[in-house]
Order: C-alpha cells, then sequence, then structure tokens
C-alpha cells in the first residue's frame, strides 16, 4: 500500500499540477527526423512552441520553467504499434486462460497498471489492437485516460477486431459447448457490414482483422477471409473516415488483404519476394512484431545467448531483411502484451539488431508510426504547434538504440509524468 501511494503522488504531483510553461535543454534533439545538437525545446500549455537554439526564442520563452537535461537527447513521445493492455506476459498466465478464465475487472484493472508503466517508458501513445476477449473496455479506458483519471498513453482502438467464424480461439473444446472467442466473429455481406458498424459505433478507432490464422487441417495458418470480404470490410470502415489492419502471416493471407486495401500487416511471418514488392507497391506497411516470436521462443526454453537462434526466428529474421531491401515500410511495433509493458522498447533494439539503422528506428517510433496511423498533425514530430509529447532519454539511441530505454523525462500534453531526480 505504501508503495502505490507512492507512485501515484510521484504521478500526481508531475502531472495534474504540471508548470504550465517549460524550457528543455538536453544535449541533442531528435526532431522525427534527424538530430540536432544543442537544440532546446519550448512547451506551453500542451503545446510545443519552439525548437531549435535557444537563443533564437521569443522573449516569452525566458519565463518558462528550465529542465536542464544534460546527457540526454529528447525525442517525440513514443508510439507504439501494436500492444494489447488488456493481455499480459503468456509466461504468467497463458493466452486460452487469460480470455476464458480472468473477470474483465480484473483484466481491466491490469490494463490500468498497464497503461502506467507503457507512458513511464516513453510511450505516450499506442495503438492498442484488440482486447483479446475483453470487449469494449478498452473504449473505457481510452476514455479515462483522456480524462486525466488514470495515467496512461493516448490510445488509437480496435475494440474487439474481426475474425472469420471458426477460426480464431479458444478452440480444442467439445463441440457440444459455445466458448467465448477471443474477438467478434462475422461472415459475408450483410453480417460483416454490421459487425464494423457496430464496432465504429462502440468507439473504434481502427477496424482489425484477422486475413488468416492458426485453423487448417493440421494448426497450421490458413487464409480466413476472402479477398472480397476484406475489400467490403475495408470499404465499410474507409467510409467512417477508419483504416483497416490485417493480421497475416501466410504469403495468401497477406496478398489478400493487400489487395483489399488494408494500410498494415501485422507480423507478415511468411511474406515472399512477391509478397514486399505489392506492399511496397500498394504502401502498405509491416508492423514486424519481432519482440513477440523472440519472447514465445523463450518462453518455450530458448536460451537467448548461449543456444543457437531457433529456425523460426532464423527465418524472421531473413524475411525482415527482404522486407527491407524492397522498401517496405516498417511500423515500430512488438505486440506487446505478449511480454511485461512498458518493454516496448525491446522491439525497437530487435528492429537494429535484425537489420535496420537505428536512425531509421527512431523515426519509425515517431514520425513514421504518427503517419501511418493519421497523426502526424498531433504528434510524432518536434515541431512548433503539435502537441507537447516528449520523451528523454540518457545517451543517444541514434548511436546506441539501447540508450532508448534509459528514460529520463516523460511529458505528454505538456504534462510531466516523470523527470530526473
Amino acid at each position: 500500500m505504501r508503495k502505490f501511494f507512492r507512485g501515484t503522488f510521484l504521478l500526481i504531483s508531475f502531472g495534474c499540477h504540471a508548470q504550465t510553461s517549460y524550457l528543455l535543454k538536453p544535449d541533442r534533439v531528435f526532431d522525427g527526423q534527424s538530430m540536432h545538437e544543442n537544440w532546446a525545446v519550448w512547451t506551453q500549455g500542451n503545446k510545443i512552441m519552439a525548437a531549435g537554439k535557444a537563443e533564437d526564442f521569443p522573449a516569452e520563452s525566458h519565463q518558462a520553467q528550465v529542465i536542464d537535461l544534460q546527457g540526454t537527447t529528447l525525442l517525440p513521445g513514443l508510439i507504439e504499434g501494436h500492444s494489447h493492455l488488456f493481455l499480459h506476459p503468456y509466461n504468467e498466465t497463458s493466452w486460452n486462460d487469460q480470455v476464458l478464465k480472468e473477470p474483465r475487472a480484473y483484466r481491466t484493472a491490469r490494463a490500468v497498471k498497464s497503461a502506467e508503466q507503457t507512458l513511464l517508458a516513453g510511450f505516450t501513445t499506442v495503438r492498442d489492437l484488440g482486447t483479446e476477449g475483453a470487449e469494449y473496455d478498452d473504449v473505457g479506458l481510452k476514455k479515462a485516460i483522456d480524462e486525466g483519471i488514470i495515467p496512461g498513453p493516448r490510445m488509437i482502438v480496435a475494440t474487439r477486431a474481426l475474425i472469420a467464424s471458426g477460426s480464431y480461439g479458444p478452440s480444442g473444446f467439445s463441440p457440444d459447448f459455445v466458448v467465448p472467442q477471443g474477438a467478434e466473429e462475422a461472415d459475408g455481406h450483410d453480417d460483416l457490414i454490421k459487425a464494423v458498424r457496430r464496432q465504429i459505433g462502440k468507439g473504434a478507432d481502427v477496424i482489425k482483422i484477422y486475413a488468416d490464422y492458426r485453423w487448417g487441417p493440421n494448426g497450421e495458418a490458413r487464409p480466413t477471409f476472402s479477398e472480397d470480404e476484406i475489400r467490403l470490410i475495408v470499404e465499410t470502415a474507409r467510409s467512417s473516415g477508419r483504416p483497416v489492419v490485417a493480421h497475416a502471416s501466410t504469403a495468401e493471407g497477406m496478398r489478400r488483404a493487400i489487395m483489399g486495401g488494408v494500410e498494415t500487416i501485422e507480423h507478415g511471418d511468411g511474406g515472399t519476394p512477391e509478397v514486399w514488392k505489392l506492399m511496397k507497391d500498394k504502401k502498405v506497411a509491416l508492423c514486424p512484431t519481432l519482440a513477440a516470436g523472440d519472447a514465445i521462443s523463450q518462453y518455450r526454453g530458448w536460451r537467448k545467448g548461449q543456444d543457437p537462434e531457433p529456425e523460426r526466428l532464423a527465418e524472421k529474421r531473413r524475411n525482415f531483411k527482404q522486407a527491407l531491401d524492397a522498401g517496405v515500410t516498417m511500423v515500430m511495433g512488438g505486440d506487446v502484451g505478449v511480454y511485461s509493458h512498458g518493454t516496448n522498447a525491446r522491439e525497437m533494439v530487435l528492429m537494429v539488431d535484425y537489420g535496420m539503422k537505428p536512425l531509421d528506428v527512431l523515426k519509425a517510433a515517431t514520425s513514421g508510426n504518427a503517419r501511418i496511423f493519421h497523426q502526424e498533425n498531433r504528434i510524432g514530430s518536434i515541431q512548433k504547434g503539435l502537441l507537447a509529447d516528449l520523451v528523454a532519454v540518457t545517451g543517444d539511441p541514434a548511436t546506441a538504440i539501447t540508450d532508448i530505454e534509459k528514460v529520463q523525462l516523460v511529458m505528454k500534453d505538456g504534462k510531466i509524468y516523470k523527470k530526473p531526480e
């Protein structure tokens, strides 16, 4: 109990009673595109007022509270591209048991804590791609965060997600029972239109579909929705101004999703040179979720750093490199929830390990994700007029990407939630 109140005091002190104007002075600033030495950033209220040399700022900035961030790099608030705040690591509780046995109130309580951990790790926005059986509880979580009731990142929510009947899970039970599913089942013209509109009406910012899943004769991944069904989902969502994203790990599932008009492919493990070219041509981005596969392999007994890399991960590494070489745009998103919330930066470290340049990973986690998620006029860059979502880390993550984990300051909407001791 003592620990709870101490953590709460920290957030109240730095969050709810934040100063209205700050002058942040790090060693360098990454503005979402490039690194600038000896820059400062001035914020007022919830907006960025200026970025550049402090001596060039207007006189009004001299009244701001100065925060000395010597030894740090200041960046736009990081954007997690694939999270599940209503899940927790599978080595704690299996996915099936989380969906079937954990009460929704309990899952929401965990999600509240996970949201706080995510924010304090420097991730000021998340695209949360499905509650996995917790219905529309992400809408309520988002509302509580937006109203300042609890600390957490901005949320782009997918609510229940859409699956083809019989294709998802939990599965393997007696056919005599109707088992609750981790997403909403819908098929065919009328049913799919109603399901998309229902999720939008309940609060979905994005529609997520499962273009394939492990429902083949031998439990292998096979496509689910037809290309026409996906096109219908996209057309229905797009008429409301919302994008569609697709879980897809087979070449055919990816192809159908791409041709159907989705904006991002999640996972993409089975991509081929032909699929990567199609993604490039159609301007569809890939969210590779490297950290999820890495975590699951360790849960299954792989001793990272001691044992040879499992073939599944070696293949993922090759596919990621193929996609990079083909010019596919990368989303920074790790499928966090499979592993611990607040360790989101694992994905950024792995993206570098798998072949991306650190500066490109920083772009993906900030301005890149903001553009792909249609948020570039609000977040993702340090420039005048955008929201004051900022994070400072010790060192220089453009040189050593692991420095991104050394968070010293977190500001969201102009309010400070974490600052140096």
